[in-house]
């Protein structure tokens, strides 16, 4: 099956914001050390641009997890349910981001499925290395499970190495024999964390965030001391079969379209009736930044469609409200 293009007019707001920041954003990427001040900075930068350009919906929710794993439930304004959640897993290479910095996103998942969300805070690189983020998405997951005592009533979400992660979960399940989630959305998800893929991609046309060569050393504070061979990090559905439904959304603009195209055919023949959309002229997780971007809220709406419509009718259940 061909990716889905969405042909939606492109504003100029988001041909403009492509170019401002390849004009800004790629060459700082550059030139930030990955020592210790320069990961501060970095993660400074990209918490400003989302609290800036996507910031949490008004009104919204928010609370801790109780007794619960490292991270928070999210509300989005008038969200009542309390038997389904979205569980979310945050990206930004393993380093960068937390469920904090992506409450813009989390909230407007919420308001969109009319679902709790479940934000994950996994342990972040350099000092926490590979599988340390997967061991705690598993956790957080299992321990998501017991609270709301299905996993047909969970649907997952992720971006950027976010989405490998999720990937990484649900493969699991299914290689123990488990249930999966219901279904999962993945926006700009990272398939390929040695990055060969996106630097072809990038040759091609480059990304306007950050150059595949960069991004490959982001990646490797997490993973370089395992080895890239890893089913976690190799990502292969060859072995399991029934993969649940899911959207893939990428922007046509960024370097990582080119692992959504390869993981898509990774989730078909592991089953999964994968819908797959490459936005024309779009960034990185362009969802997260509705202020900047217009046709990231289309394109988010569309996948809280896709998720609402897997989850079952309301029903009582034991999931606690966020205080």
């Amino acid at each position: 099956m061909r990716p889905q293009n969405r042909s939606a007019v492109r504003t100029i707001r988001s041909d403009v914001a492509a170019a401002v920041t390849a004009a800004t954003l790629r060459p700082l990427t550059a030139v930030i050390p990955l020592n210790r001040a320069g990961i501060r900075l970095s993660r400074w930068v990209v918490a400003s641009a989302l609290a800036t350009f996507g910031p949490p919906l008004t009104g919204s929710r928010i609370g801790p997890a109780g007794s619960g794993p490292r991270g928070e439930w999210v509300r989005g304004p008038g969200v009542v349910r309390n038997d389904v959640a979205v569980f979310y897993v945050h990206g930004s290479g393993y380093v960068l981001c937390s469920a904090r910095t992506h409450r813009g996103l989390t909230s407007r998942v919420s308001a969109g499925t009319g679902v709790p969300v479940f934000a994950c805070d996994y342990r972040l690189a350099p000092r926490h290395r590979f599988p340390s983020a997967a061991d705690d998405v598993r956790a957080a997951y299992d321990w998501l499970v017991a609270e709301v005592g299905d996993p047909g009533r969970i649907v997952l979400a992720g971006d950027s190495a976010g989405g490998h992660l999720a990937v990484d979960l649900t493969l699991q399940l299914l290689r123990e024999g488990r249930p999966p989630p219901a279904a999962l959305a993945l926006f700009s998800p990272l398939f390929d964390p040695t990055f060969a893929l996106a630097a072809e991609r990038d040759r091609l046309r480059r990304d306007p965030m950050i150059s595949a060569a960069r991004a490959a050393r982001l990646i490797r504070l997490y993973a370089r001391d395992a080895d890239p061979r890893s089913p976690r990090l190799r990502l292969s559905g060859d072995d399991v079969t029934g993969f649940p439904p899911t959207l893939i959304q990428a922007g046509g603009r960024e370097m990582l379209a080119a692992d959504a195209e390869a993981l898509a055919r990774v989730l078909r023949r592991a089953g999964s009736d994968c819908e797959l959309e490459i936005v024309p002229g779009q960034m990185h997780v362009f969802q997260a930044l509705p202020r900047l971007i217009p046709e990231g809220r289309a394109a988010l709406e569309r996948a809280c469609e896709f998720l609402a419509a897997r989850l079952p009718p309301v029903a009582p259940g034991p999931l606690r409200e966020a205080s």
